[in-house]
């Protein structure tokens, strides 16, 4: 029996956004501020999610939902920073849910049709495109653990 791209792309996806949740649900309300020129660690994690949903519109067929306001779309210059850990937490758990049941509702097929994204450049299979988030994820997760460890070292 052949498992779905589903059934195969989930434990690695999941293992990925766990952590990257983790690293966030362990930060102080304070870390939010923390910033490498104008990219906050508050918008990095806002980013995420809105990248989550936009993910999940382009190549997954789920509509975002229609209260979402996306805040980061014009880069971290002109993102106003609401330190807000539990709503960011709140954003973080609902955009990795509506990602989930977006592929988990995939037709099998249209794992492996390109799809053309608002991104431009080549289109992406639905598969590709959670290559690209699990990259996204671990680039911001870096840059996170950077920006807080050089805190440190400035406190110390």
């Amino acid at each position: 029996m052949t498992m779905s791209h589903f059934d195969t792309v989930l434990p690695v996806w999941s293992a990925i956004q766990s952590r990257f949740f983790r690293t966030a649900s362990e930060l102080a309300p304070g870390d939010l501020a923390l910033s490498f020129g104008s990219a906050s660690i508050g918008y990095m994690l806002r980013h995420n999610a809105e990248v989550e949903y936009m993910f999940a519109e382009w190549f997954f067929r789920k509509p975002m939902p229609v209260s979402l306001k996306l805040a980061t779309s014009g880069g971290p210059a002109g993102f106003a920073d609401d330190a807000d850990l539990g709503a960011l937490l709140q954003l973080l758990g609902d955009s990795n849910e509506q990602l989930r049941g977006a592929m988990r509702d995939l037709p099998e097929e249209a794992w492996t049709e390109p799809v053309a994204s608002p991104m431009g450049g080549p289109a992406s299979t639905p598969l590709e495109a959670v290559g690209r988030l699990m990259y996204h994820s671990g680039i911001h997760a870096g840059q996170i653990s950077m920006i807080r460890k050089q805190a440190s070292l400035r406190r110390a």
